[in-house]
């Protein structure tokens, strides 16, 4: 199953394509949708839908990761982060993609095996798990592999437990 995990966010929406086939996950390609901040709101979304429309004819994911919205220090972000998730929920939705939501605490969870890791523990793991030459840039990146392997390892768990 090829996979799209995305972080939300107007500036940057990080994304990242892996494969999980017969229980081995490969990253198949990953980076960073970036808008420029003088641009008016709308079209920054404009923007993030046209290149995620871009990234799902490109790499025809099957599925779609997206973090759940979480701000409890910056609640300024809220609206324009929750935005840019209803624009890519809008792109799969277009194209016929199922999605799932993850929060971060699942995230953390599921790859460091603790809810509260640091961000510069998700992305060594990322890096050792995904077998990377370095950590992915800009952490947006990090983060969206970390949702797609999420959802890879919530999938494998759901199968399992119907056989």
């Amino acid at each position: 199953m090829r996979i799209l995990g995305i972080d939300p966010g107007t500036a940057r929406l990080g994304w990242g394509v892996i494969d999980s086939v017969s229980g081995k996950i490969t990253p198949f390609a990953f980076g960073c949708i970036t808008t420029e901040e003088h641009i008016s709101p709308e079209k920054r979304l404009v923007q993030i839908y046209d290149k995620l429309q871009l990234l799902l004819k490109k790499y025809k994911p099957q599925s779609m990761a997206i973090e759940d919205l979480f701000f409890a220090t910056n609640a300024k972000t809220i609206i324009p982060v929750g935005q840019a998730r209803g624009v890519a929920l809008l792109a799969a939705g277009k194209n016929n993609i199922p999605t799932a939501s993850y929060s971060p605490l699942t995230v953390k969870q599921t790859i460091c095996g603790y809810g509260k890791a640091l961000k510069p523990q998700v992305q060594q793991m990322i890096t050792k798990i995904l077998k990377l030459p370095s950590v992915p840039k800009p952490d947006d990146t990090a983060d969206a592999l970390a949702i797609a392997l999420t959802h890879a390892y919530s999938y494998k768990m759901k199968q399992a437990a119907t056989k």
